[in-house]
């Protein structure tokens, strides 16, 4: 069944409600404690791995200072995540509206 394009609505703003449900400010601190937990671990990792690439380095193990490498790597890039998560939601919602 085929609606005729003048019955379907053509202005339709729906915006985010910061009080529309209870419990929404915890939520906000539970999402903020999330993102300092996961920077700390993302510092975490970034000491370990570079402790771990240095062995590598220093006993002349490719194999390891590989993986400490890897670590590294994959440890800013967690940093980068957590760190820049609020303005990436922000940015690709505003790239939402205007679509």
């Amino acid at each position: 069944m085929h609606l005729p394009a003048s019955a379907l609505p053509l202005d339709i703003s729906i915006s985010p409600n910061s009080n529309g449900l209870p419990g929404i400010e915890e939520l906000r601190k539970i999402v903020g404690a999330s993102m300092t937990v996961g920077l700390i671990l993302a510092v975490l990792a970034l000491i370990v791995a570079a402790i771990v690439w240095a062995l590598g380095s220093n006993s002349s193990n490719p194999h390891l200072a590989g993986r400490g490498k890897l670590g590294v790597l994959v440890a800013l890039g967690a940093a980068i995540a957590c760190g820049a998560s609020v303005t990436l939601v922000n940015f690709f919602w505003n790239v939402g509206q205007r679509v």
